[in-house]
């Protein structure tokens, strides 16, 4: 039998939708708190295929989920390109910056980052052998826009303040470094569908700081441009797209894009985005990370509630965002248990 998220990523209705969830292998789970503690570090953990296949892995055997998301981070593709990049404990990534011609001029070709992205590719035929039958195989990368971000200022910044300084100032410079992530991107999401992937998903993180003819140069035209050169090389692999509080842009970003399934985050409404995106297509989401901390009746009655509103077409439920830290896994299970018996 095909496996359920290929099944709705086909465009099937499905009584009851496929569940995963954005960052279901994390530091909520003990089990992860271990393995990391034994890696040493987190990109330690990323670099090691054993331990980073093992992580991915957790959250299937402990959960049953009806899809894995390869362990990695979306900051991997600008180290694999040159930048110097480093994780701050209970801080996050830094990165040398990118706001100069010369920046930009030093960084490797897109090609040569498949040496240092071995170690992702390994993971990924790891997990293809070792997954249970009936569970799929995400792989991932960061949109261009959202990686930008944070090669140009060093860092996560909420209003992603310094890319929009660089786009405005020099446009070009700007957009040469969109197309080195772009390339990168289809290379790099390739090699992982060679390696076993079976979907592959882009998350734009940041593409609601992008407003009018810039949403549609920097997060639809590198989007049209990576899934149709990776629909031309793997026709039969789908491929998700996620430009996180796009708003009404979600209206109609599959169709600009080529995407078969547009994520949606918990800041549109499930009968919204049921009447206005899922009309023409496969969607993803969208319950509130926060319920995944506070558990409770409201989990259920959100769960069951967004599970029926996309009833009458495709529908993959998942978060509107990655599962937090500070999350609960029992109210982990008690999601999916309201998801498959509402």
């Amino acid at each position: 039998m095909t496996k359920l998220l290929l099944r709705a990523l086909a465009q099937e209705t499905l009584p009851t939708p496929p569940i995963w969830m954005m960052r279901q292998a994390g530091r909520y789970l003990p089990e992860y708190r271990a393995t990391r503690e034994k890696a040493g570090d987190f990109l330690s953990l990323c670099y090691n295929p054993d331990l980073a296949a093992e992580v991915t892995l957790q959250p299937i055997r402990r959960f049953g989920f009806d899809a894995a998301i390869l362990f990695a981070d979306i900051l991997l593709i600008p180290q694999a390109l040159g930048a110097d990049l480093w994780f701050v404990t209970g801080e996050g990534p830094r990165l040398s910056t990118i706001t100069s011609p010369e920046d930009l001029s030093a960084l490797r070709p897109a090609d040569a980052i498949h040496d240092r992205l071995a170690p992702v590719y390994e993971t990924v035929r790891i997990l293809s052998k070792e997954l249970p039958p009936e569970t799929a195989l995400i792989g991932f990368a960061g949109a261009p826009w959202t990686v930008a971000t944070y090669m140009i200022a060093g860092r996560g910044t909420p209003d992603q303040g310094p890319a929009h300084v660089l786009k405005n100032a020099d446009r070009a410079a700007f957009t040469t470094l969109i197309d080195r992530i772009t390339e990168a991107t289809i290379l790099y999401l390739s090699a992982q569908i060679e390696a076993g992937a079976e979907v592959v998903k882009l998350f734009d993180s940041w593409a609601g700081s992008l407003k009018g003819q810039d949403f549609d140069d920097f997060a639809i035209a590198p989007a049209r441009r990576i899934i149709a050169a990776l629909k031309q090389r793997h026709p039969d692999t789908p491929i998700i797209a996620f430009p996180r509080e796009a708003g009404d842009r979600y209206i109609g970003f599959a169709q600009a894009t080529g995407a078969d399934c547009v994520a949606l985050d918990n800041s549109v409404s499930a009968e919204w985005a049921a009447a206005n995106v899922q009309s023409t297509g496969c969607v993803q989401g969208n319950l509130a990370p926060q319920h995944m901390v506070t558990g409770g009746p409201e989990l259920i009655a959100e769960a069951q509630r967004i599970t029926r509103a996309f009833r009458g077409g495709p529908h993959i439920f998942n978060l509107g965002h990655g599962i937090t830290p500070d999350a609960d896994p029992d109210n982990v299970a008690a999601m999916i248990e309201a998801v498959r018996s509402a």
